[in-house]
């Protein structure tokens, strides 16, 4: 018996019947229910039980994002988003990831048809995603909000503005903080960095997005955070206050050279699947910087970061993963778990209080043998 149950919105009829067949084609899920503008679909909804909603940007009637918006206050479904605005338009995609949608797929803009199919592997997986996906009300009213809003200021915060928390002793120079997400992760990671303090060490981010995406991603951060952030170049040095994230499409890494750290992002095969990869990234963190390093593994799907998460820690980093209760999609994080490589299990909202608190108990001055022994 198929279990997802997939509602499709689209106004192209074309695209409906094709995602209807690719989605048809799967032994565990069937489309329940179509509608070519979200309107209709919020007639035809009323009184299904859909699992799944995949869903465009722009369609007659009713904008794709305001739907989506109404749809997660009013009744919390995993969406999909599926729209050609989600490759030229990397701002409505995070603004659609912020709104509550679980993923997105980039339509082909040039044979539609064929180029949909040959999206089936990605469109298929993202809605079993999806479909195990914890999604919550968002917005006012009284409505349940997201973790990210939770813990996000009251203000709209920029540079300048003083940060929840503060740091109160200076780590080693050495010190850098890692962090790997994939689905939900967006706004995991905001919902960290917007509590953070402008003199934190230099922060590293690989976050599953592909290329063209990221560039946004980190001028969106850049501008709600007290903390710089910027897509890494390569052979940038780190910085203190500085977040970098890994280009989408390339490998990041950093290493030491001529007594400092820098950033290496290339072209190296995918890890897990993954080109940028948390594996890469944290690997490069356990070998370069050892026990100065903090290391974070935020919701997503699938293994990626695991491993090299336990090498961080053999090198003697602290580790820090996301709850399940708070993640999007668990996977990541219980993966990192189940082998060994977490210190410490966290809510979302508590991360950045976490880190903070590690910086201080374990970058606080060394005391002298003597004081040692006294003590």
């Amino acid at each position: 018996m198929k279990s997802i149950k997939v509602f499709v919105i689209d106004d192209s009829a074309l695209v409906r019947a094709v995602l209807a067949q690719i989605i048809e084609s799967q032994p565990d899920m069937t489309v329940i229910g179509q509608a070519a503008d979200p309107l209709e679909a919020r007639e035809r909804m009323r009184d299904l039980a859909v699992d799944v909603v995949t869903l465009d940007v722009e369609m007659p009637r009713m904008d794709g994002l305001d739907f989506l918006g109404r749809l997660m206050r009013l009744r919390p479904t995993p969406v999909v988003m599926i729209s050609t605005l989600t490759r030229n338009g990397a701002d409505t995609t995070l603004r659609a990831l912020e709104l509550g949608a679980v993923d997105y797929v980039a339509k082909p803009q040039a044979g539609l048809q064929a180029g949909l199919h040959e999206l089936a592997a990605e469109i298929v997986e993202k809605i079993r995603v999806a479909a195990k996906a914890r999604v919550r009300r968002s917005g006012g009213g009284g409505a349940e909000v997201t973790a990210a809003q939770r813990v996000a200021p009251t203000s709209t915060a920029g540079r300048g503005v003083v940060a929840p928390l503060t740091l109160g002793r200076r780590p080693h120079a050495d010190t850098v903080i890692a962090i790997g997400s994939s689905t939900g992760g967006t706004e995991a990671v905001r919902a960290i960095l917007e509590m953070l303090p402008a003199d934190m060490p230099p922060i590293v981010v690989t976050q599953h997005m592909p290329a063209g995406f990221t560039q946004s991603f980190a001028q969106r951060l850049d501008g709600l955070t007290a903390l710089r952030v910027c897509e890494a170049r390569h052979g940038m040095r780190v910085a203190r206050g500085t977040v970098y994230i890994a280009p989408g499409g390339r490998q990041m890494a950093i290493e030491r050279g001529f007594g400092s750290l820098g950033i290496v992002v290339n072209d190296d095969p995918p890890v897990n699947r993954h080109r940028p990869s948390v594996d890469y990234l944290f690997r490069s963190v356990a070998a370069g910087v050892g026990r100065h390093a903090i290391g974070v593994v935020l919701t997503g799907m699938g293994k990626d970061g695991a491993e090299a998460m336990l090498e961080m820690r053999q090198a003697g980093a602290f580790n820090i993963a996301q709850d399940e209760a708070t993640c999007v999609v668990f996977g990541m994080p219980r993966e990192a778990i189940a082998c060994g490589a977490v210190h410490a299990v966290v809510p979302l909202e508590e991360i950045a209080g976490r880190i903070v608190q590690r910086l201080e108990e374990r970058f606080e001055p060394e005391r002298s043998s003597a004081e040692r022994v006294a003590g």
